[in-house]
């Protein structure tokens, strides 16, 4: 069963990618946590790497939260039907914060600029002391190694990015990714 999180939010893309691999740790990810006793919060499309990600933890008994915003479903993006709850909110801020409070920690997989934009605000809030709650990359085919430069970049041309300020753990395979999960 789950130790210190009981929850998490997983972050990725509402599409697959260019590498398979991508939804195969997606699918992998999805079905360990829910094999674990760790409910998913996401963002509740049945698309991509989110809809992999709910479908296996569903399909492994897991009990998985989508949260999505009027504007997505206006847009008649693909919804996923089959989650053990669903909630519709205003906009994306209302979102990200709905995830946040119902999320011990965050898994962060491959994605687009939706990924990226969740992903630095949890990292902008650890910075100033918000919040510690764990953020967890998923670094499928070195996906993350151009940000994990880039802030390296950043902190090398005198920019606040301080590795002490962040609670950040990177794991190579899904297997690792959730012994870190377990284990925090």
């Amino acid at each position: 069963m789950a130790g210190k999180l009981k929850s998490v939010a997983v972050y990725c893309g509402h599409q697959f990618g260019c590498d398979a691999a991508y939804a195969r740790d997606a699918a992998q990810i999805g079905e360990m946590l829910a094999k674990s006793g760790i409910r998913i919060v996401f963002g509740g499309g049945n698309v991509g790497l989110m809809g992999t990600v709910a479908n296996a933890a569903l399909n492994a008994g897991g009990h998985v939260t989508g949260i999505t915003t009027h504007d997505v479903v206006a847009k008649q993006e693909p919804m996923h039907d089959n989650l053990n709850q669903f909630e519709i909110v205003n906009g994306v801020n209302e979102r990200k914060q709905k995830m946040f409070e119902l999320s011990d920690g965050f898994i962060i997989l491959p994605g687009g600029t939706g990924t990226l934009n969740e992903l630095t605000d949890i990292m902008t809030m650890q910075q100033i002391g918000e919040t510690n709650k764990p953020l967890f990359f998923m670094n499928t085919k070195n996906f993350w190694a151009p940000f994990a430069r880039l802030l390296i970049h950043m902190q090398d041309c005198g920019f606040f990015v301080r590795p002490e300020d962040y609670n950040m753990h990177t794991a190579q395979t899904p297997d690792e990714l959730i012994q870190k999960v377990l284990n925090y």
